[in-house]
């Protein structure tokens, strides 16, 4: 049956005879629900590894032992399910950031956001891979851009009523926070590929130069250089 999957049974009996079909194993059919969840545990690996254009439906069936038409009866396509895969990515990780922000005093709420995000390239590497890329697909969940930008409104809102008790103009918290935000994603990315320092280190590194550059910041700066505007 097109939703079987084989699993290895037990070796044949010595009296079994030589000019019978030996039976390779019993066949136990997987519910809709784990068929789907298998094939975008593959697809996920597959996108991570390959990309989107370098996987094939093919390949994703043959992985998990079924036809093509299977993975389209579940997700339409390669699309359908890499839709999927990157929206349940996104919704993961905006989760965690937001989740994440809990402490009171700004600076600790500055280390509970680069923890997060650090801690979902460590938990959920496969997945910060698909996300980085440039989607050739629409999600509901828009793109990582999107996302990024979903976090740095949480952010916002925090900067906003710290300008305020400072004398900084408000309104210019949607900037800082998509700054602030941008710096650690981009630092994500190449802590991906290098995972040196620590953890912990590039966190606190983070904070430290967000932090004391918010501590020493200008109410009205202004440009040093020729060019003013």
């Amino acid at each position: 049956m097109m939703g079987d999957v084989a699993i290895d049974g037990g070796t044949s009996s010595p009296s079994s005879s030589s000019d019978k079909p030996r039976r390779s194993g019993r066949r136990v059919r997987m519910t809709g629900a784990e068929r789907r969840q298998q094939l975008l545990d593959i697809g996920r690996a597959l996108f991570a590894e390959k990309g989107f254009e370098g996987t094939s439906v093919e390949e994703i069936a043959a992985k998990a032992g079924v036809s093509k038409p299977v993975v389209y009866e579940h997700f339409g396509g390669k699309e359908g399910l890499y839709a999927v895969v990157v929206d349940r990515e996104m919704r993961q990780l905006l989760d965690m950031v937001t989740g994440a922000l809990t402490a009171g005093h700004p600076r600790e709420l500055l280390e509970q956001a680069a923890f997060a995000l650090l801690d979902y390239i460590e938990a959920y590497t496969d997945g910060f891979r698909i996300l980085v890329r440039d989607s050739p697909v629409a999600q509901s969940t828009g793109t990582f851009a999107s996302l990024i930008s979903d976090i740095a409104t949480q952010v916002e809102d925090i900067l906003g009523l710290e300008f305020k008790a400072r004398g900084f103009d408000p309104k210019l918290a949607p900037l800082y926070a998509q700054a602030l935000v941008g710096m650690v994603a981009l630092t994500g990315q190449w802590w991906l590929e290098t995972r040196r320092p620590e953890k912990a280190e590039v966190a606190a590194h983070l904070v430290n130069l967000a932090w004391h550059g918010l501590d020493g910041l200008e109410a009205k700066p202004r440009l040093v250089g020729h060019r003013k505007s």
